[in-house]
């Protein structure tokens, strides 16, 4: 029996203990998972046979759509009661996605300590530095003793989020350093936190992208990252369990949008959603297809007497396509990793120009050959085997620039680089092809 039909059987025979001992056994995102295959009925059973600690780790885990349903059927002092074994910056992350009129009923029925922290919260950009972070880390003062600071530790630990970084102030309450809890561990206990603290602080600011954050992350190998203000003020910290949330949803939004799709669009979003996000741009392709379409229009004359050329086509436009859409992918990457910036790094274009030129040269060698024995035309395979070259060289050249020159400007390279790209190799593909072909056209017939 699958386990979703086990919860079933155990949510209408209301069992209690089968219930916490299916529960004991799975993880709460697994948990979660399964939930969403539940009626708004069972959902409100399941509520009631679980206790609310083991309901709000349930609900951090869950699907937005998850955490609004089970919570609009609940009654608000209920939700009070599991917000309070949440993280503020989860209880943030759910309020956010929950109607306004629950949400600040919720809000007027918190603790004003609580409001305060939670309304901070909401009020940064969701893909900002300051929307993902905590407020729940220990901060000390530097001129703490060793066996002081551990009594805060003790004190404060159980509210924390991560209790392996303590965050040392100085006496204008401004983050002067960090210290491990090994190092804190292994201090005699009349030594000071200034001591034995690391001063070489990497943080952001709040207002900071949250792929930014992400890549100092993984640049320094951080657990955590405290968020500032503009005084050094600590405000919060970013956990790697959120940046790890970050680099998903950073890298599926750069695969969707190289696709065309929006990245709020999902599989099972209504007929209606999915036709307001795909139909721009295919719109947009349609008109990039005419202007390439257009170019064929300018040699039909050459068409209409060398058959042969309406089948390679394809060939040189699809071959420059797929040449250019390796280096694109290669420059987005690098642009997302922080590696690639178009003032320092605009000579590795002579790079993709070369390796255009060489992958060009095997290709259209080939490609020549095949055609030379189809249609026993040696000037034929010449063409193509020019043709592939030059395009395969221009979709390494566009390839490389597009995405640099967009981010350049401020727009994200995954968002439109493939619809420029498509345009280039096509267009001049399909011009230098037939251009050549118009050339030579006496040799051809």
């Amino acid at each position: 029996m699958e386990r979703l039909e086990v919860l079933i059987d155990i949510l209408l025979k209301s069992d209690k203990n089968a219930l916490n001992e299916f529960l004991d056994n799975m993880h709460p995102i697994d948990v979660a998972i399964i939930l969403e295959e539940l009626e708004s009925e069972d959902l409100l059973r399941f509520y009631q046979l679980v206790d609310n600690q083991r309901m709000a780790e349930i609900l951090e885990q869950a699907d937005e759509k998850l955490q609004v349903r089970i919570l609009t059927l609940l009654d608000l002092g209920v939700i009070i009661k599991l917000f309070s074994f949440m993280s503020n910056d989860d209880v943030a992350d759910i309020l956010g996605n929950l109607p306004f009129s629950i949400r600040k009923d919720l809000l007027k029925m918190m603790k004003k300590n609580d409001t305060a922290k939670l309304e901070e919260l909401l009020g940064y950009a969701e893909d900002s530095a300051g929307g993902i972070m905590t407020t729940e880390y220990i901060a000390l003062r530097g001129d703490l003793t060793i066996s002081e600071a551990l009594k805060k530790v003790r004190q404060i630990g159980p509210k924390t989020e991560v209790i392996e970084i303590i965050f040392v102030l100085n006496d204008k309450r401004e983050l002067a350093g960090t210290a491990d809890l090994r190092d804190i561990l292994l201090t005699p206990e009349d030594s000071q936190l200034y001591e034995i603290m690391n001063e070489n602080i990497i943080f952001v600011h709040p207002e900071v992208d949250q792929e930014q954050v992400a890549l100092l992350v993984s640049k320094y190998d951080l657990k955590a990252i405290p968020v500032v203000n503009q005084k050094k003020g600590l405000i919060g910290i970013v956990t790697v369990d959120d940046i790890i949330d970050v680099i998903v949803e950073e890298q599926t939004e750069d695969m969707l949008r190289l696709g065309g799709v929006s990245e709020e669009e999902e599989v099972d979003s209504t007929l209606v959603t999915s036709i307001k996000k795909r139909l721009p741009w295919l719109f947009i392709n349609l008109a990039t297809a005419f202007l390439a379409s257009f170019t064929v229009g300018l040699f039909e004359d050459v068409i209409s007497q060398v058959v042969a050329l309406a089948a390679a086509m394809p060939i040189v436009a699809g071959m420059g396509g797929n040449a250019g859409t390796q280096s694109l992918s290669v420059v987005i990457r690098s642009i997302a990793l922080g590696e690639l910036e178009l003032k320092k790094d605009w000579k590795l274009i002579f790079k993709e120009v070369s390796l255009g030129m060489i992958n060009g040269a095997a290709t259209g060698a080939l490609t020549g050959l095949i055609l030379y024995m189809k249609y026993g035309n040696l000037y034929l395979g010449l063409i193509i085997f020019i043709a592939m070259i030059g395009n395969l060289v221009i979709a390494g050249f566009f390839g490389f620039l597009i995405p640099l020159v967009l981010k350049a400007f401020g727009i994200d390279p995954a968002l439109a680089s493939a619809i420029f790209l498509t345009t280039a190799t096509d267009v001049f593909g399909f011009f230098l092809f037939l251009g050549l072909a118009k050339v030579f056209l006496n040799l051809l017939i």
